[in-house]
């Protein structure tokens, strides 16, 4: 008998090399988005004895202030550029027309002049915004009254969640502070 079929046999190995080019590509993509990810200004939060707000279905309308009192607001495309107060002002009206139960969030470094957070939270009314919150850090990592800068109570100080905790007050008003 003759065999039929010379030369070519069949291979029975799976070609991985265009796998691995799939997945050297995928790789580059993410490590590329990975930094473009991280949400927010980098703020030092004041802490308190907050309890975290329950989760909503909308995300809530924040608002940030840098050292340098530069206002940020997380809307539109450019969340981590900072905006002026006619353009703030413009944007959160829109955002709190659209949805007037939002919540809306004060996030303030803890070294910005108290008059620059006041100056936010009227921009805040006046968009309509009938509550303002606050985020904080929470208490465990507070630093007493009178310490230096560096100094907490703590050993764990600086690694809180600055999304711990937030205090609602109304717009135009001052949070309540508990006793003790």
């Amino acid at each position: 008998m003759a065999q039929l079929h010379k030369g070519r046999r069949l291979m029975g190995d799976i070609n991985v090399v265009p796998y691995i080019d799939v997945m050297l590509v995928l790789l580059i993509i993410f490590m590329v988005t990975a930094p473009l990810l991280a949400q927010g200004v980098k703020v030092d939060l004041p802490k308190a004895s907050a309890e975290p707000l329950p989760p909503d279905a909308i995300e809530p309308l924040v608002l940030s202030i840098d050292k340098q009192g530069r206002l940020y607001l997380n809307l539109g495309d450019k969340p981590n550029v900072a905006i002026p107060e006619e353009v703030l002002t413009a944007r959160a009206t829109a955002a709190m027309r659209r949805n007037p139960d939002r919540a809306v969030l004060l996030k303030a470094d803890e070294t910005i002049p108290y008059g620059r957070a006041v100056d936010a939270m009227v921009i805040l009314q006046h968009a309509g915004a009938k509550k303002v919150g606050f985020i904080t850090q929470p208490l465990a990592t507070r630093k007493p009254m009178g310490a230096p800068a560096g100094a907490a109570t703590d050993s764990t100080a600086g690694a809180g969640d600055s999304t711990a905790g937030a205090a609602a007050a109304p717009a135009g008003g001052a949070a309540p502070t508990p006793a003790g």
